[in-house]
């Protein structure tokens, strides 16, 4: 299994576009907010399926979680944006979150910077920004397959 994972798209969807309708054998895509309007029709321009939930600039968009849990090839998977758990004062709350929920796989956004690490054995992962990027880091998007092991990779655009 593979997904595509951006984050923080603000309303420029045009790059997000053109790079997940390049990314080969893609089976997921996941947008994890701040434009949850931005993952509806960049899933109608890409045709392939998306989990996206709600970040801190998603207010009116009662129909989108802020939070999913899902189970991919028998690894369980917490996505959120990262606002409710303060991602930019430190990744505690969220690291004991995914540890509360057993999961597999912390997926974030919010700060606008790639994560890409592995704690107690949870991997830890934000895509950054493929459209605005902050602290010195460069546009980006996510990977990450699921096979026997678990895989990610962030490529800069």
């Amino acid at each position: 299994m593979k997904i595509g994972i951006i984050s923080d798209t603000h309303g420029n969807i045009d790059k997000s576009i053109e790079v997940l309708n390049s990314i080969e054998d893609i089976d997921l895509f996941i947008h994890l907010g701040d434009y949850t309007q931005d993952a509806e029709k960049i899933q109608k321009e890409t045709n392939i399926y998306m989990i996206n939930v709600k970040g801190n600039c998603d207010i009116n968009e009662d129909n989108v979680s802020e939070e999913e849990i899902i189970e991919i090839k028998g690894k369980k998977i917490l996505i959120t944006h990262g606002h409710d758990y303060r991602v930019k004062w430190g990744l505690n709350k969220l690291y004991y979150r995914g540890r509360e929920l057993k999961v597999d796989i912390i997926i974030f956004g919010h700060i606008h910077q790639p994560v890409n690490i592995i704690e107690d054995g949870i991997l830890i992962f934000n895509p950054g920004s493929i459209s605005s990027p902050r602290s010195g880091s460069k546009k980006s998007y996510g990977i990450i397959s699921i096979d026997d092991d678990i895989k990610s990779e962030i490529i800069e655009i």
